[in-house]
């Protein structure tokens, strides 16, 4: 996917991008293969699938929901920026927060963010579980997305806690998301949240299945939960 057809394909779905917003999506990946070669923040480094499998793949949860407005959101384990940073570049009234545990991502995300000249992104250096019992963010947030962090019935209990009752959480996943989903419907219950809507569609020009689950906080996450690190994974709500 070349500049263009990310523009072109993006204005398809309602999204348009200005020449500003297109410089930062380039200087987004300059700096992304730049930092890559002192760490590893990504395997994918090709400019034509950066854009596609990156920066089209992480605004494709717009296509499904509404970031056009000055949401709280907070993205668990983003890595290097993904997706909430294009999210952002494209919706520059979202307040991001991003939580990841490895530091040298985080001061990739902070410079990063200087370099683009976003503004309301904080950038928080933690583990999801001790993040989500933190009172100052525990059920703050009207957004709370994830794209490849854990499959769901871990991933739910990383998120759920974080999002306000009544607000959302955004999974993106891949083509595993019916299988996941089977098996996390009880962690999503558990946590207080419920499926809204599974959206499925194709990456393209690679036409990779994509699925964007939306699911609604209903109530509060029980005090229990998230449990201690690593606990999630190793036993999960199933």
């Amino acid at each position: 996917m070349n500049t263009d057809q990310f523009k072109l394909m993006l204005a398809e779905k309602g999204i348009d991008l200005s020449p500003k917003q297109m410089e930062q999506y380039e200087k987004y990946y300059h700096l992304l293969v730049e930092w890559n070669e002192k760490m590893n923040l990504t395997a994918i480094t090709e400019k034509p699938e950066v854009y596609l499998k990156h920066f089209y793949d992480s605004i494709s949860a717009a296509f499904y929901f509404d970031f056009n407005k000055p949401l709280n959101l907070c993205d668990v384990g983003a890595g290097a920026g993904f997706p909430s940073i294009p999210l952002k570049i494209a919706f520059p009234e979202l307040r991001v927060t991003i939580v990841d545990s490895l530091n040298k991502r985080i001061t990739f995300l902070e410079h990063l963010s200087k370099e683009l000249g976003l503004e309301n992104t904080t950038f928080i250096h933690d583990r999801a579980e001790t993040f989500g019992k933190n009172p100052a963010h525990r059920e703050k947030y009207q957004v709370v997305i994830a794209r490849a962090v854990a499959r769901m019935s871990v991933l739910s209990e990383l998120c759920l806690p974080l999002v306000k009752v009544g607000g959302t959480f955004v999974a993106m996943k891949g083509n595993q998301a019916g299988e996941e989903l089977q098996v996390g419907e009880k962690a999503i219950k558990v946590l207080g949240g419920e499926l809204e809507s599974v959206h499925s569609f194709k990456l393209p020009v690679e036409e990779s299945e994509r699925n964007i689950l939306i699911i609604k906080k209903q109530k509060p996450t029980p005090k229990l939960y998230p449990r201690k690190p690593g606990t999630p994974n190793k036993t999960p709500i199933e």
